[in-house]
């Protein structure tokens, strides 16, 4: 059990902030700093990160019924 601990801790303390690629610290995980954090989600409030989605065209239209 000691042994899967030390694993985890070396692991993540390799682990790096998806922000600026500086390594993370426990406190703010996943993100090495509060700043990298505010980013973040600043980041997915202006909806910087999204989803591709098909063409409307494509999924056709919600209110027609399926055939």
């Amino acid at each position: 059990m000691m042994r899967d601990e030390k694993h985890r801790t070396q692991k993540a303390s390799k682990a790096k902030c998806p922000v600026c690629g500086k390594p993370r610290d426990p406190e703010y995980r996943p993100f090495c700093s509060r700043r990298c954090a505010d980013i973040d989600l600043g980041r997915w409030l202006s909806e910087a990160y999204a989803m591709p989605m098909p063409d409307s065209e494509a999924i056709g239209d919600p209110d027609e019924p399926e055939r």
